[in-house]
């Protein structure tokens, strides 16, 4: 199994977590966003492992701000880029951690559970900017959710039927 014609399998540990951070962007159910972090901050927090790899439209810091700042606007939170997670509601921390996830510019995105925290209005609309967002940025996207508005969205589906696992 490759990635960007990388098996992750045969990495040594050190490659292996610098593989996930340019590689790979998570979303998880719970946002996971640093409390003292601004918005942006949050976002770039990826960047600063290695500052400059990964990012295809320049080098270094501005580079990446100027991402963060586009995937910011991108969803929909350009107004509140200088607020902290406190100031957010449960939505809009997750459109947050969907920008982090996608700074670093994955081939890969995995998905724990990414509305299972929000109400139904929200879940919507965080579900629309992950498949828009899939789609734009031409990522592999793997959902895993108990949700089936979510799933249903979804055009692979894979069902876990007491241990074992049947396509949908």
């Amino acid at each position: 199994m490759t990635l960007d014609g990388r098996n992750p399998f045969l990495l040594a540990a050190r490659e292996l977590a610098a593989f996930r951070n340019t590689a790979v962007g998570f979303v998880f159910q719970d946002h996971c966003l640093l409390p003292q972090c601004t918005v942006l901050e949050n976002v770039l927090i990826p960047t600063l492992v290695a500052p400059s790899a990964g990012l295809d439209t320049g080098h270094g810091a501005d580079s990446a701000t100027r991402r963060a700042r586009d995937l910011i606007e991108q969803v929909g939170l350009s107004d509140r880029i200088e607020h902290r997670p406190g100031e957010l509601s449960g939505g809009e921390k997750q459109r947050v951690a969907i920008a982090r996830a996608l700074v670093r510019q994955p081939r890969l995105l995995l998905c724990d559970e990414p509305t299972g925290n929000l109400d139904r209005a929200s879940s919507e609309n965080v579900a629309s900017l992950l498949l828009d967002l899939h789609r734009l940025q031409h990522t592999m996207l793997v959902v895993v959710t108990h949700s089936a508005q979510l799933a249903a969205r979804l055009p692979i589906r894979f069902e876990l039927v007491e241990r074992s696992l049947q396509s949908v």
